[in-house]
């Protein structure tokens, strides 16, 4: 581990001469690949860096009892001693973490796809307080949200919405988001007051650029139609709305949200890109000879994640077992507790598998 992080730290050194060199600083391509690279170690190193300084004053303070001290002296050095194994302890499991294979993707923007699944209208429903909740949940940390394409129901509600999150780290927050929504409430339209179990699906997908995902026009069918609104009728008159299908792969996308085929043709291509992408990320974590399925979840749509409890107040996402009574704010976008909890068990599942493999 430690001949890994001095490598590390040559590496940051190097890249620090680097980014003062002229010839570096008038080419700007290579001044962001350099600047990026350094800022993704520095977390790292300024660890190291300390874990090396805590190592040379517990050195030090050992020397200390090897020398003739009056008692007093002797059990401060001790204490001192005792605080700095901690502190070396604690730095050498954050080291272990740090050194841990980073997500690719967790610095891009996502697209998020949510559908109305199990219960018809209520599912509807409950998709569009999933739709708020991850709006609201954008809000709060500065990001931008534009709706790019929803179905929406004449009850108010979605039978699909799908939306782009533009902002730094938004993968890395909400890739866990990805599963079967649970909801049990009693709905607006039960007379009776039963309590109702519905459910809506989520996927979370990292935006793909064109250099990643290389999509030839021959590969894909265009369609043109024109665009309808709840129940189905249409809403204008001109075939504004487009339909990709990339025949390689069977995945298809439709567009109606903007009044111009242009727009809508753009939108899809993002979409289409990221499914593809995702399926690529699939296929690749399938050929692995140890396939893992981490404490988090595959992130597999048809898997059960979180059960939200209108009669309790009560949130519980089922991997890690964390149940919260706090349904109110968590609609309102406060999901930085769970999203937390699931980000350390999926570092700790990471750990021991790394650990393992060694």
């Amino acid at each position: 581990m430690f001949g890994r992080l001095q490598e590390l730290e040559d590496r940051y050194n190097q890249l620090t001469e680097l980014l003062m060199d002229p010839e570096v600083l008038n080419d700007p391509k290579k001044l962001r690949e350099y600047s990026k690279e350094q800022s993704g170690l520095e977390e790292t190193v300024q660890a190291y860096k300390e874990y090396k300084q805590v190592v040379k004053e517990h050195q030090d303070a050992k020397a200390m009892l090897e020398e003739k001290l009056d008692a007093e002296m002797r059990e401060m050095v001790k204490m001192e001693l005792d605080e700095l194994e901690e502190k070396k302890k604690a730095l050498e499991e954050q080291l272990r973490i740090l050194l841990l294979p980073k997500d690719p993707n967790d610095e891009k923007n996502v697209i998020v796809e949510i559908r109305g699944a199990a219960g018809g209208d209520e599912a509807a429903l409950f998709a569009g307080d999933l739709f708020r909740m991850y709006t609201r949940f954008a809000e709060r940390q500065g990001w931008k949200t534009e709706v790019m394409d929803a179905n929406y129901t004449g009850i108010g509600g979605f039978k699909e919405v799908i939306f782009m999150i533009t902002g730094k780290g938004a993968y890395s927050k909400l890739k866990y988001e990805s599963g079967a929504h649970r909801v049990q409430r009693v709905p607006e339209t039960e007379s009776g007051g039963r309590i109702h179990t519905s459910t809506a699906t989520v996927a979370v997908l990292p935006e793909a650029e064109d250099v990643e995902v290389e999509i030839h026009e021959k590969d894909i069918r265009v369609d043109v139609f024109c665009s309808s609104g709840p129940g189905g009728q249409s809403v204008n008159t001109t075939q504004s709305a487009v339909r990709l299908t990339h025949i390689p792969t069977g995945i298809v996308v439709s567009m109606q949200d903007e009044k111009s085929q242009i727009k809508n043709k753009e939108k899809a291509m993002k979409v289409l890109r990221a499914r593809i992408y995702e399926k690529q990320l699939e296929e690749e974590q399938a050929k692995l000879a140890e396939t893992r399925k981490s404490a988090v979840g595959t992130g597999d749509r048809s898997e059960r994640i979180r059960t939200y409890n209108f009669p309790q107040s009560r949130v519980t996402d089922h991997r890690i077992g964390l149940t919260l009574h706090k349904l109110d704010s968590v609609l309102d976008g406060d999901l930085e507790e769970i999203i937390s909890a699931l980000h350390v068990q999926a570092q700790a599942d990471l750990l021991k598998h790394t650990e393992q493999s060694e």
